[in-house]
């Protein structure tokens, strides 16, 4: 009986699942037969592309300014250089990154590095494949595979040490005559009339110096001392990561990320190299961080988490603790809110971040240079900084569905993995899983999603309360009560609760209606 009525919600969930594709599918040639005309409008014309000789007689500065050489700006400088920009770049700490996050990018990230013709990044690095990802709760697992087969054999995910593979996209950018890559502290943006100009910086030996270019792209990471000029933040703090190293361990599921919904709060492992293994403990931001200084953080992770750590890997998690490399880190999460101003533009991590339980940072990041570069590549001059304020206003619509996918995905799927007292939020948590254990559409649905290799907010949305109708429907079988109901009830508005917030913080026009949006907006300046 059971099994009849979870193939009869299974039934509805793909019917459901159906129209909602057809639906997405209309709206996005009915978007895209507009698009032209919208950024036609913005008085720029699109006809108007130009071939490297002709970018380089424009004149002796920059065409583009990009501040911080992070994932998003070494990207971003080989990508327009390739294009024939002159680019110069200027990085606050051009050694090595040494980070705990920002070690796993999803296939749809790398699908992005190979449109961009940089996926030679991720070699020689001792970087690892990844095709899925193995699920724990509480003795149970369920191995969850991307769903890759529609893609060439090398299309997978990538997981590396971060500083590796900054390094690397670094040397590609500046193997290019037209990158300048400078090490610098970039100190303010210049403006004369509301119109960035170009920027005042200090050099590794403190020379302060002013560079102009028609274009200032700002990507200078979480910590982003510029963020306040082009944007209104609004930063929070969800959580706390705790890092380790193990060391020689073998993980469960070879070359796939683990992630163990253990009580407060999820625990990640995945390789990042072929002798080590990343450990992240998520520590909610209202539970009091351990010291690592008195051996607190020490104490908490032996007896707290270790006991919900797989067996298979435990004794390598204890040595890592008492190895004693134990890194911690904020996770901070933003939304996206523009602030379009005449010479300059905001991208990466200083615009928009998420939880990186899902670890999509990079995945946005490269989609978004993806998207500039597109709108970028038809331009013959970038000088008048008014007209290409107005038409990159639709570099903020058209980013939304990869963008606002993984964002909303990444902060539902934290507060539902959580553990909580609340009997309606544990079975919305035991609904997520179960309904991953189905298999099928049930599985490659949401897989995909998190991936970035089918960015639909309508398809998440849909997947999202598929869980909490099957929730709804595993505390009515086999008979319903008026416990059962009232709790189905409870989980159904939990499950809003979570994610429409979400959602409006991202943009519920820009998410679902990017056809109504307008491509620019007249902005008055004063003269």
């Amino acid at each position: 009986m059971v099994v009849i009525d979870q193939y009869i919600v299974g039934i509805s969930i793909v019917s459901l699942l159906g129209f909602v594709l057809f639906f997405s599918l209309f709206r996005d040639v009915k978007y895209k037969s507009k698009r032209k005309d919208r950024l036609n409008s913005a008085g720029i014309h699109l006809e108007s592309v130009r071939n490297s000789d002709e970018i380089s007689s424009v004149s002796d500065g920059p065409d583009v300014i990009i501040v911080g050489a992070g994932v998003a700006g070494a990207a971003l400088a080989y990508t327009l250089a390739k294009d024939g920009r002159r680019v110069h770049v200027i990085e606050r700490d051009l050694s090595e990154p040494d980070r705990i996050v920002g070690e796993l990018l999803q296939p749809g990230g790398y699908l992005k590095l190979i449109e961009l013709g940089i996926e030679d990044c991720v070699g020689n690095i001792d970087a690892q494949r990844v095709v899925g990802y193995g699920l724990f709760k509480e003795g149970k697992n369920i191995r969850l595979s991307y769903p890759l087969e529609q893609f060439h054999s090398d299309v997978s995910g990538r997981s590396f040490h971060n500083g590796r593979f900054i390094q690397r996209m670094r040397d590609k950018a500046a193997s290019l005559p037209n990158v300048r890559l400078e090490q610098g502290t970039v100190t303010s943006l210049l403006e004369e009339k509301g119109i960035v100009k170009g920027v005042h910086y200090k050099t590794k030996n403190g020379e302060e110096f002013k560079v102009y270019a028609p274009l200032t792209v700002v990507c200078d990471g979480c910590f982003s001392n510029l963020r306040r000029s082009l944007c209104s933040p609004k930063v929070e703090v969800p959580s706390h990561f705790v890092g380790l190293v193990l060391e020689n361990c073998q993980l469960p599921y070879a070359n796939h990320g683990h992630v163990i919904l253990a009580d407060p709060s999820p625990v990640l492992f995945y390789p990042i190299s072929s002798t080590e293994v990343r450990c992240l403990v998520d520590v909610p931001a209202g539970d009091k961080l351990p010291s690592i200084a008195n051996g607190e953080m020490a104490k908490y992770l032996k007896t707290v988490v270790a006991p919900q750590v797989p067996a298979e890997i435990r004794d390598s998690f204890v040595a890592a603790v008492d190895k004693g490399n134990i890194r911690t880190m904020p996770n901070r999460s933003m939304p996206a809110t523009p602030q379009p101003t005449p010479g300059a533009l905001l991208i990466g991590d200083a615009f928009n971040m998420r939880h990186p339980l899902t670890g999509g940072g990079m995945t946005v990041a490269l989609s978004d240079i993806v998207v500039l570069r597109d709108l970028l590549r038809p331009l013959k001059d970038l000088n008048d900084a008014d007209s290409l304020c107005h038409y990159l206003e639709s570099f903020y619509t058209l980013r939304k569905p990869v963008a606002s996918t993984i964002n909303t995905l990444a902060g539902a799927l934290y507060k539902v993995f959580c553990a909580s007292p609340d009997e309606a939020h544990k079975e919305m948590r035991e609904a997520c899983f179960d309904y991953l254990s189905l298999g099928g559409v049930f599985s490659n649905g949401p897989i995909a999603l998190l991936s970035g290799l089918n960015p639909r907010p309508l398809s998440l949305v849909a997947h999202f309360f598929a869980v909490a109708i099957y929730g709804v429907g595993r505390l009515l079988i086999p008979f319903p009560s008026i416990k059962g109901l009232w709790l189905g009830i409870r989980l159904l508005s939990g499950a809003a609760g979570i994610i429409f917030p979400i959602m409006k913080a991202e943009g519920l026009r820009q998410m679902f209606f990017p056809a109504t949006v307008p491509a620019y907006h007249r902005r008055m300046h004063v003269k």
